[in-house]
Formats: C-alpha cells, structure tokens, sequence
C-alpha cells in the first residue's frame, strides 16, 4: 500500500496558501515570526539551526518564531533527508 494516497496529495495542494492569505496571516505575528519567515522565503528548507544563523536571532527566538508559524499554519516541517535526527522547516506558500 502506497503511502501517499491521492487523498494526501489534495489535502497537501490545499495547505499552499495563496499570496494574500499568506500575508494575512502573517501580518499579527511578532516580527521574529515575520524574519523566520523572510529567510524560508529566500532560502529553504532551513533547520532551526541554519534559521538562527542566517536571521542572526538567538535558537529560542527562533523557536517561538516557529511555534507562532506553525500555529497558523504559514509553514510545514519534516525530516532532514541529510540528517534524520534534525527537522526542516518550509513555507506553505
């Protein structure tokens, strides 16, 4: 049995939001919500890592700054292909 079903997929096309949405979204967040998110538009995926060295923001920043994306849904994370133990973050945009 396949484990991405075409059910799968289409719940994944509907979590892309579109421009306007995203900026929506983003614009009560905190501005280290909106940093993190600026870097993952330039360049990702990115782990937490890579987006506390690239936004110059200290790891817990970072974190809460995910936290707060995450809760409303701008980004998505999954498994460094280089490193299993690390997650990646992206924009759902």
């Amino acid at each position: 049995m396949s484990m991405s079903t075409a059910e799968d997929r289409a719940t994944a096309a509907e979590e892309l939001l579109s421009e306007e949405e995203y900026r929506d979204r983003l614009r009560d967040l905190p501005p280290s919500a909106k940093l993190v998110a600026k870097v993952l538009e330039t360049d990702s995926p990115l782990s937490q890592g890579q987006l506390a060295e690239e936004s110059l923001l200290p790891d817990r920043t970072v974190r809460y700054a995910l936290n707060r994306l995450e809760d409303v849904g701008l980004i998505g994370s999954r498994y460094s292909f280089r490193d299993a133990r690390k997650q990646v973050y992206y924009l759902n945009h």
